[in-house]
């Protein structure tokens, strides 16, 4: 007997207020907000706000909101010492997922209520970049940078990595890049953190678990495989062969194609025309070669397999982040900057199910194929 269903695809296992994916539209909606006008009038703090309490800011709410982030991004001193003791090596996914679970030792992990579940998800939302950027200075030796009060969560984000204050425009990039990852629905590390907080998980449980689902390359480390990819073509005259080759071997080309969009995801729309951008600064070959990547592999899938296939959000990110200057193994931990806000929004709507009634924890069915025996044997 079969499963059908695989991967849990097209079933319906909760109400959400939080955000919507038209797939045959290529849709994404933030709280009734199309993507696409929130990447081009708000800033990521402003989409964090609302996707944690379901309204845009008013000017005050908003100043309140930045000040409290602002003030929560330091992280304990004996933290980043610890830090120290891990093998330089070490997986940063690793060290965020066990960073993160740690703040439950050094914060309340009070969460029998909404207003402490907020106070939670900001601390949450301000210490995950001060974690990633200050093990990107411990494993080169270099000195910790302290959080700069007077920068925005990407700009700070950028300076406490590099000990350099990015300029209007990367900071303009980087904050984009942060409201486009910020929430996709129930993808996996999404209903990671909701499975979790549905056994009444504290919030930095359900972070943690999320961190280790989005940890895995056909998720957050998706886009590492995209920049191997453009690394290994290396040139835009070698695209075509390349994909060609990988395709006649039924190889699959990263960057292509999603599970839930049938057009062109909507934030590969915005991340491409950032990455031509930067190119157009940094002189990169990248997003030329990226942009042949696309074509070709849209042509050669007609062609080949009679399907059509677009980019998705892995596609463009990758050559964004690479010409950032971003180590490859910090783009999934840069995802996770800006996927907490969205993973702390759905915890506190699991918690205290505020689309619908809701109070068991999830277990789904499995179907069993496995062998009956008895006395005799099998």
């Amino acid at each position: 007997m079969e499963t059908k269903n695989i991967g849990l695809r097209g079933i319906e296992v909760a109400d959400t207020r939080i955000s919507n994916i038209d797939g045959e539209k290529g849709k994404l909606i933030y709280r009734g907000f199309d993507i696409l006008d929130l990447t081009k009038n708000s800033s990521f703090e402003e989409t964090a706000y609302l996707l944690l309490y379901d309204n845009l800011p008013t000017k005050n709410q908003l100043d309140e909101f930045n000040s409290k982030l602002i003030e929560a991004r330091y992280i304990p001193k004996q933290m980043q010492k610890n830090m120290g003791n891990w093998r330089k090596d070490a997986d940063p996914m690793d060290m965020l997922q066990a960073f993160v679970s740690a703040l439950a030792g050094y914060y309340d992990e009070e969460f029998s209520n909404k207003e402490a579940s907020y106070d939670k998800a900001i601390n949450l939302i301000a210490k995950v970049p001060t974690i990633i950027a200050s093990w990107q200075r411990i494993r080169n030796g270099l000195e910790i940078v302290d959080p700069d009060s007077s920068l925005s969560h990407a700009a700070n984000f950028l300076y406490m990595m590099t000990g350099e204050k990015p300029d209007t425009e990367v900071e303009k990039i980087f904050g984009v890049c942060l409201i486009l990852h910020a929430d996709h629905t129930f993808n996996a590390s999404t209903f990671t953190a909701r499975q979790v907080a549905s056994t009444r998980a504290h919030m930095y449980s359900a972070a943690s678990a999320a961190i280790g689902a989005l940890s895995g390359e056909l998720h957050g480390g998706a886009n590492t495989e995209v920049m191997k990819m453009l690394l290994e073509i290396g040139e835009v005259d070698k695209v075509e062969a390349w994909i060609k080759e990988k395709m006649k071997n039924n190889e699959r080309i990263m960057g292509m194609g999603h599970a839930v969009y049938k057009t062109y995801d909507p934030r590969a729309q915005v991340l491409k025309e950032l990455s031509r951008k930067l190119a157009e600064k940094t002189k990169d070959p990248w997003f030329d070669i990226t942009e042949k990547v696309e074509t070709v592999t849209i042509s050669e899938m007609k062609k080949q397999k009679g399907r059509d296939i677009y980019p998705n959000v892995d596609l463009y990110s990758a050559s964004i982040y690479y010409m950032l200057k971003i180590p490859m193994d910090l783009n999934t931990p840069i995802f996770a900057i800006s996927r907490v806000a969205g993973w702390a929004a759905h915890i506190i709507e699991e918690k205290f199910a505020e689309a619908a009634p809701k109070s068991a924890l999830y277990r789904p069915k499995a179907v069993y194929v496995g062998k009956y025996c008895g006395p005799q044997g099998c």
